[in-house]
């Protein structure tokens, strides 16, 4: 500790001896140091504040009804475009800062200060958005503010027009596009089904399904047909006496003779026992045989009443009548069911013939379908969303979806914000002293001095036998002391020297 407080010692001396260089250092330092903080020019804020007011009544009320942008997203983009380089290029042009400027090189630098210079803050919880601009002209930064001010509420209306009708542009060809893809794919299909007239689907229903139908209705045909014929056969032979049924004609010409009656009676008792019993039972056999007895009986008594002159009686008989008629319409119909058949037989030759042709035109038919279907539905949903471009464009101009506050217009302090000029004053100060009491140090390394013998026994090895002191009396005296008062004045004047501006600083500041 004491070799400490000895070596402090030492060169508390050392610098002492150099005193005076260190003073004339400290004054040369304070004086060029205020000189150069004097001839700084102040340099002022413009400042501006504008609130960003999203909200609207008709948001909630056209929701999906229209396309709304994100305000925000776009306002913050807005924000980044303010510091591109054509807005800075034109902030200068509107604030003539491009006159300061004679080359490319310097314009440059002076977007680059220009862009370092602005500041932008905003905050996306309450829109509140905030520029400043600091330049050594109060009036240059004010309309540097209001340029960027105007730029901001002008960039943000027009980014959601420009984008509206961008978008409508672009809408619009596409929806040309597709009209002239659909009015193709509408002659196509044309031409397609012109082509392949007879081979369409019907009714939705594709080649298997109509030929199936088709073998349906012909089978169909031929089961009435051949009911028909058998009909027909009957009638005949009802007509032809082979197995008449329309009544045995009696003597005195009466219809409805006893033979109709047994026959009539035998043929219910069949059926009750055809419900009854299967067709191999005696009793079945017995009827049945009774019957083809009566029934020939019947027919030998026919052919007896016949030659015997009773044939006009027959025909005039109103059941032998209405056979004539019966059968005039059955043989009709059969001659109509053979027609149906002929067509229903050449409808499923040909579809057959046509099995490797008609699906083949279907699938065909089915793709174009398919490709019609998907240019009719974008070429709907273009136009839908056209519709919706438009009205969200109406609703933009209308409703005022972003509306620009300000809450403090462009303002300049008549306090500058820069140079600070008493704490640099103070720093210079403070550096100069430092500067000084360092030199003077600096000076006593150069020449190094013992003001203590333990310290020179210790750097060079020798014993020292003793020391001689310096009594100082008289004249030397004064002149020490002298010296010390003016190294004193000296400090103290350059002290006072720094409250003297400072003072002058703070009555400049106070009047302005």
């Amino acid at each position: 500790m004491n070799q400490i407080v000895s070596q402090l010692v030492n060169y508390a001396y050392g610098t002492w001896r150099y005193r005076w260089y260190g003073a004339l250092v400290a004054w040369l330092v304070c004086l060029g140091g205020w000189t150069w903080l004097h001839f700084q020019p102040n340099i002022y804020r413009a400042t501006a504040q504008v609130y960003v007011d999203t909200d609207t009544i008709l948001r909630p009320l056209l929701a999906g009804m229209v396309v709304q942008p994100n305000i925000q997203n776009k306002v913050d983009l807005v924000t980044r475009v303010l510091l591109s380089r054509p807005n800075l290029e034109k902030v200068a042009r509107s604030t003539d800062l491009d006159l300061r400027a004679r080359t490319p090189e310097e314009m440059d630098r002076l977007l680059l200060k220009l862009e370092q210079r602005i500041d932008i803050r905003g905050t996306h919880r309450d829109n509140f958005y905030t520029i400043s601009y600091i330049d050594r002209d109060p009036g240059t930064a004010k309309n540097v503010v209001q340029t960027l001010l105007n730029s901001l509420v002008e960039n943000t209306l027009g980014a959601g027009r420009v984008d509206s009708r961008a978008a409508q542009h672009f809408l619009d060809q596409q929806i040309e596009l597709y009209e002239q893809k659909l009015n193709a794919d509408d002659d196509r299909l044309r031409d397609f089904k012109q082509k392949h007239v007879g081979m369409m689907p019907q009714q939705g229903k594709d080649y298997y399904n109509r030929l199936q139908d088709a073998t349906a209705q012909l089978n169909d045909a031929k089961l009435q047909l051949d009911e028909a014929q058998r009909t027909a056969d009957a009638l005949r032979k009802e007509l032809s006496g082979d197995e008449p049924t329309f009544g045995i004609m009696s003597e005195t010409g009466a219809g409805g003779g006893p033979l109709d009656a047994r026959i009539n009676a035998l043929q219910s008792r069949l059926d009750d026992l055809l419900l009854q019993y299967t067709p191999q039972h005696p009793d079945v056999i017995a009827v049945k045989q009774q019957i083809k007895q009566l029934k020939e009986q019947r027919r030998k008594e026919l052919t007896r009443l016949a030659a015997a002159g009773a044939v006009g009686a027959i025909s005039e008989n109103p059941v032998y009548q209405q056979l004539k008629i019966s059968l005039s319409q059955t043989q009709a119909k059969v001659a109509g069911l053979r027609v149906k058949v002929q067509a229903y037989q050449k409808r499923v030759d040909y579809l057959k013939k046509m099995v490797n042709t008609i699906p083949a035109v279907e699938a065909q038919l089915a793709r174009l379908n398919r490709d019609y279907a998907v240019t009719r539905s974008q070429y709907n949903d273009l136009i839908k969303r056209r519709e919706q471009a438009r009205m969200s464009q109406q609703a933009e101009q209308h409703s005022d979806d972003v509306k620009f506050k300000i809450i403090d217009p462009p303002f300049v302090a008549s306090k500058p914000v820069a140079p600070k000029r008493m704490l640099l004053a103070s720093a210079i100060l403070v550096g100069g002293l430092g500067a000084g009491f360092g030199f003077a140090f600096f000076l006593s390394q150069l020449k190094p001095t013992f003001n203590d013998r333990r310290l020179l026994r210790r750097v060079t090895g020798f014993p020292v036998l003793g020391t001689v002191g310096t009594v100082f009396r008289g004249r030397a005296l004064t002149r020490r002391r002298l010296d010390a008062a003016a190294l004193a004045l000296t400090v103290l004047l350059l002290v006072g020297l720094y409250l003297g501006g400072v003072a002058l600083m703070v009555l400049k500041t106070g009047a302005s």
